[in-house]
């Protein structure tokens, strides 16, 4: 918007600007705009999960496409924060000493999950790697609620 405000009064000094700040200038989402995101992600998260789950059942193919559906949900669900408070943010977030250990558990078990089900063909193992998905994740979750910003 400020932007849009230097260009309309005539003040358009760009070239002033370093080109650091003109692509963050560029990039930028207004709050509204975040939360909507947020929120699309979030809910196609869950949705996913859900939908994995529901597949879970079906006979031959449900647990690859169990597997797939919920690691892609988690991964939405994860990356709709980046969309609040901004990828950069919330990768050295997620990389503080307090939530190391829970982060790399919950990267690696997105891989293993996948792992498990296309190239192992272990199904216990895909869901034993789920399950570790979701406590890293919560973990994680709760590890960011009660560390002090």
């Amino acid at each position: 918007m400020d932007k849009l405000r230097r260009v309309l009064s005539g003040r358009e000094d760009n070239e002033e600007l370093g080109l650091t700040a003109q692509v963050l200038d560029g990039s930028s989402l207004s709050f509204s705009t975040r939360v909507k995101w947020f929120v699309i992600c979030f809910a196609g998260g869950i949705l996913c999960s859900i939908l994995g789950s529901a597949l879970l059942f079906l006979p031959g193919s449900g647990i690859k496409l169990f597997a797939v559906f919920y690691t892609l949900g988690n991964i939405a669900a994860l990356s709709s924060t980046c969309f609040l408070m901004g990828p950069l943010k919330q990768l050295k977030r997620m990389f503080e000493p307090t939530r190391l250990i829970a982060t790399i558990i919950m990267l690696l078990c997105f891989v293993l999950t996948l792992c498990a089900v296309f190239w192992w063909h272990k199904k216990g193992l895909a869901i034993i790697f789920c399950i570790l998905q979701f406590l890293a994740m919560t973990c994680c979750v709760k590890c960011c609620s009660s560390y002090n910003q």
